[in-house]
């Protein structure tokens, strides 16, 4: 018996190391982009974490790219990856979704986020969810359906801030009323949506960390949120199919999933509705709260949006919502949302995963090897944007900052992941700024700085205190 293990463990090793040789002769005989794999197992995982945990994570890349080019070859999170700071590869690499690449994330990511969740699924059930969530959050429905809750929802929390406030924390809570509110339909202030909000946060510090609950109490601590959180849904979920066979339906995104001609399962559903709430929830409310940083620290640019809303407020009562025509008369909003994606970069990149041996730019990528799309590479790049690590509203103005800022700006993706809420992130960004401007003023509370692991923030949560501006005055009699 001792001899038979002795010649199983024997014939398994030898199989491992035929298997790293094999791999490692066949990756010499292509034509890999240069680069360094760093130490084993580990690779440059410790030099990521270590870059993206500062105020100034760009060394990373910027170091790589001057020595090696802008496509290279490295080794994080325990797979070789391929890093692009290339528009052109970039459009390449999501462009072809489905095709040579396919969505590929960290262990930790993908079960906090459910296989269902739209940025993982594949293939058509992918295509009918991203189809489902652009129809639901398109143009027309925000203007016909949801800006009225959007412009009430932002009044209403807007309304209760007095002396310091922790802006994250605060849109955070904006945002994640929203979202709950168009997904199914919750109006703000109950006790469950606030509960549900707290499991979130959980799950979300879960997202880079080791995916072993023995390992990591965060992961576990994720892991029993994430679950806390199916379970709350799935009870939303049956309790909605119930008034639907009563004759009861609202004009949801939960309405829509149980009344098209598609029988979703609850899994399915359940993990969609999560993985929405994560992308409106954190990145919308992390953009908030460094469009205020960014337009603090530039006070022009703070003054002229402020004489925008002015203007657009002084045509309407106190408390009149706005409406899509207000919303479409906001241009120097936009520019300020514009910059504020392209130097915070929210979603710095995507990470995808080689389908078959991919050949680009002379390299070859080999099959099931991960990519990492970098979208902050290309926004911080001098060559597509002039003095690109300052903020400067004012380049939109006629695209003369941003070189074919057509083909370099991707804060939302692209291809058939294109993120399907882009259009109601804008938005709720633009509703959030009018109210803010025109009723308050602010201040910092504290010094504050950015950090970017595990995921784009400040620091102290950025503390501000707030006065009321007296909006009676520049509304119309």
């Amino acid at each position: 018996m001792a001899i038979f293990t002795f010649l199983l463990l024997c014939a398994t090793l030898s199989a491992i190391i035929f298997f790293f040789l094999f791999r490692a002769s066949r990756c010499r005989r292509l034509r890999l982009p240069p680069g360094n794999l760093g130490l084993p197992f580990i690779g440059e995982t410790l030099q990521l974490i270590s870059a993206y945990k500062t105020e100034n994570p760009e060394p990373f890349i910027d170091e790589r790219v001057n020595r090696f080019g802008p496509i290279f070859t490295t080794h994080v999170f325990g797979e070789p990856t391929v890093f692009s700071a290339d528009p052109e590869t970039n459009r390449f690499i999501l462009l072809n979704e489905g095709k040579l690449f396919e969505s590929s994330y960290p262990t930790s990511i993908s079960n906090l986020l459910g296989r269902y969740s739209l940025l993982l699924m594949r293939g058509s059930l992918h295509k009918r969810l991203h189809s489902l969530t652009m129809s639901f959050a398109n143009s027309s429905i925000i203007k016909d359906n949801l800006l009225i809750d959007i412009d009430r929802l932002i009044r209403l929390n807007l309304d209760s801030w007095t002396g310091k406030v922790f802006l994250m924390e605060e849109a955070k809570k904006i945002t994640f009323e929203l979202m709950v509110k168009q997904l199914m339909s919750f109006d703000p202030g109950s006790t469950w949506t606030e509960s549900l909000r707290k499991e979130y946060v959980l799950v979300i510090e879960g997202f880079f960390t080791v995916s072993l609950p023995v390992f990591s109490t965060t992961y576990r601590r994720a892991i029993k949120a994430r679950t806390k959180v199916a379970e709350a849904l799935s009870l939303i979920v049956t309790e909605r199919r119930k008034e639907i066979e009563a004759g009861e339906r609202k004009n949801d995104m939960l309405g829509a999933l149980l009344a098209g001609d598609d029988e979703f399962s609850e899994e399915q559903i359940v993990d969609f509705l999560l993985a929405l709430l994560v992308a409106g929830y954190e990145t919308t409310s992390i953009i908030m709260t460094l469009a205020v940083k960014f337009l603090t620290e530039t006070p022009l640019a703070l003054a002229q949006l402020k004489e925008e809303h002015d203007q657009i407020r002084g045509k309407k009562s106190e408390n009149e919502a706005l409406e899509w025509s207000d919303y479409k008369s906001m241009p120097f909003t936009q520019n300020v949302i514009n910059e504020t994606l392209r130097v915070a970069n929210i979603i710095g990149g995507v990470f995808r995963r080689a389908m078959t041996d991919v050949h680009i730019k002379g390299y070859t990528i080999p099959k099931g090897w991960k990519v990492f799309a970098s979208f902050r590479a290309v926004h911080l790049d001098q060559d597509h944007f002039k003095d690109a690590r300052s903020f400067n509203p004012w380049r939109w103005q006629d695209n003369s900052g941003a070189a074919s800022a057509g083909n370099v700006f991707t804060p939302f993706g692209g291809g058939p992941r294109l993120c399907p809420g882009y259009e109601l992130a804008r938005v709720e960004l633009s509703v959030f700024l009018h109210h803010l401007v025109t009723r308050l003023s602010w201040v910092p509370a504290e010094e504050d700085k950015l950090v970017f692991f595990p995921t784009t923030r400040t620091q102290k949560r950025y503390p501000i205190n707030v006065k009321r501006r007296g909006v009676s005055k520049l509304c119309k009699d």
